[in-house]
């Protein structure tokens, strides 16, 4: 028996695109119409009718698509939207990207093809580039990050603004060799831009900063190298806690001592932070309420699919503990 996603497949579009056809729904051009049709007629496609009838009803299962469930914020998140979603009446079905665009894409169809209510969304870098790739014909809530040139529902924290305060605590703490380790992501990139923004103003020399993917193993490579010469710096702000991860275990192979060797600054408030010696300087963000407010979106969207989007900027919080203690001038 021939699926949608065959016919996807063969006429080069997502699935959603094919109902659309099969429904004579419009944003369709006649090309791709007609490509899919073709499609239809080669492969001997039958449309379920059952299937579609169900499509009809309402479904009380919501998608969740993170980039990377090993990272304990995107854990947080997932636990909280679940514990939301559950006494919205709904239960929730996680997915995890793995920061790869077409794993993305395969979930999104599908849930799509299995009828979820609306879904929840980290997108990957690519996608947050081109959002075309997340064509589907489903209610959507983007967190954590934005994505260029397209209006739906978005909750992110002001990461230049939280980034620019962290810095600016360093600075007047003493520290005066800055370096910054920032994630390849748009949450990495405003961060970056708030972090420059306080070195300049502050009238320091032009910080080090080293760009890398959210991972523990390249943290420390950023680290090893930013640590390894002569002129090393003598703080470190990460932008990501995998990063802060994988930048302590360099520190701690160097011997350095912290913070009187080098400060350490990090985003996200993850539990073990507050346990090591000394405790972390972190910028906390407000995990549960992005998940309620994700939720609470999602909800509106579902009952009104064409309410104007709805776009939440909310502030991140400077918990300032013994990594970045005050220095000596």
């Amino acid at each position: 028996m021939v699926r949608i996603k065959e016919v996807a497949i063969e006429a080069g579009v997502s699935s959603a695109t094919v109902s659309r056809v099969l429904t004579n729904k419009p944003y369709v051009t006649e090309e791709v119409r007609e490509r899919v049709m073709t499609a239809i007629q080669k492969l001997g496609y039958r449309p379920n009718q059952i299937a579609r009838s169900l499509r009809s009803q309402q479904s009380t299962v919501l998608g969740l698509i993170v980039s990377d469930v090993c990272n304990p914020f995107f854990t947080d998140i997932s636990r909280a939207v679940e514990d939301c979603a559950y006494k919205e009446g709904y239960c929730v079905f996680l997915c995890n990207s793995d920061e790869d665009e077409k794993k993305e894409y395969f979930y999104l169809q599908e849930m799509w093809d299995k009828n979820v209510a609306g879904v929840i969304l980290s997108p990957t870098k690519k996608a947050s580039e081109n959002f075309a790739l997340l064509e589907i014909d489903l209610p959507v809530v983007l967190f954590d990050r934005s994505a260029k040139d397209v209006d739906v529902d978005t909750i992110i924290i002001d990461n230049q603004d939280s980034a620019y305060q962290m810095a600016n605590h360093l600075i007047s703490n003493g520290y005066k060799r800055i370096a910054g380790v920032f994630c390849n992501v748009t949450t990495g990139y405003e961060r970056r831009k708030g972090f420059k923004k306080a070195i300049r103003n502050s009238g320091l020399d032009s910080p080090i900063i080293i760009v890398t993917e959210p991972r523990i193993e390249l943290g420390y490579a950023a680290a090893k190298k930013l640590l390894g010469g002569s002129s090393r710096p003598d703080a470190i702000f990460a932008s990501d806690n995998l990063v802060l991860a994988g930048i302590m275990q360099a520190i701690n192979e160097l011997s350095l001592k912290i913070p009187e060797e080098v400060g350490l600054v990090s985003f996200d408030d993850v539990a073990w932070m507050s346990l090591v010696n000394p405790p972390i300087t972190v910028i906390r963000q407000p995990t549960d309420q992005i998940a309620r407010l994700a939720v609470d979106l999602i909800m509106q969207r579902i009952e009104d699919p064409k309410r104007p989007p709805l776009h939440v900027i909310l502030k991140g919080q400077l918990i300032i503990r013994g990594s970045s203690s005050l220095r000596q001038s």
